[in-house]
């Protein structure tokens, strides 16, 4: 029986300049090993595993999706957790949590694509994961004024090769512009 050629993939919205570096540099203070390897953003669709082949499926799905939404802004201010479920500290979307909860359900409904479905989807910018409590409690506390305000003019999808050993950085593999359709060659 051969073996079905897997690879993980995720789709998010980049956390802009110069807001994305202080929120991966502050992850990295907390001591959260993923900061090295996952810069801030907002998640759309979480780490899942696909098959190799579904991937021009996927990707022709996530262009309808960005097709259909036109571009809209996210304000991010304050601190949040999922304590004591998770041992997470996020910062929290003040507006766009719509417009990200619409997206993620479409790019969910792609075929091939199976999310993860423990905990309910919700918009944020993970500042701290599976670090202690105390370090926990500084991000939280340090980021409680955090603001700032973007537009989001596109996503992208990211992948991770499973064969690598140990874990490594997400690759970028596209963008998908919002609201954009994609042009197709000229009819002659």
């Amino acid at each position: 029986m051969a073996r079905t050629s897997t690879t993980r993939i995720g789709v998010a919205i980049d956390i802009p300049q110069p807001w994305g570096h202080e929120l991966t540099r502050r992850r990295a203070e907390a001591g959260d090993p993923q900061a090295a390897y996952t810069p801030a953003h907002v998640t759309l669709l979480g780490p899942t595993e696909v098959s190799t082949a579904a991937l021009p499926a996927i990707e022709k799905h996530l262009d309808t999706v960005a097709t259909g939404q036109e571009p809209f802004a996210i304000h991010l201010r304050g601190t949040g957790t999922f304590r004591p479920i998770t041992e997470v500290v996020f910062v929290t979307l003040a507006v766009g949590i719509s417009e990200c909860e619409l997206l993620a359900e479409a790019i969910a409904a792609a075929e091939g694509v199976h999310r993860d479905s423990r905990f309910p989807y919700h918009p944020h910018v993970t500042v701290a994961q599976d670090v202690s409590a105390e370090a926990l409690d500084a991000v939280f506390d340090d980021l409680a004024e955090f603001e700032a305000r973007f537009d989001v003019p596109a996503f992208t999808l990211f992948s991770h090769d499973l064969s690598a050993a140990g874990d490594g950085p997400w690759q970028r593999r596209r963008d998908y512009p919002l609201g954009v359709p994609r042009r197709s060659s000229p009819v002659l």
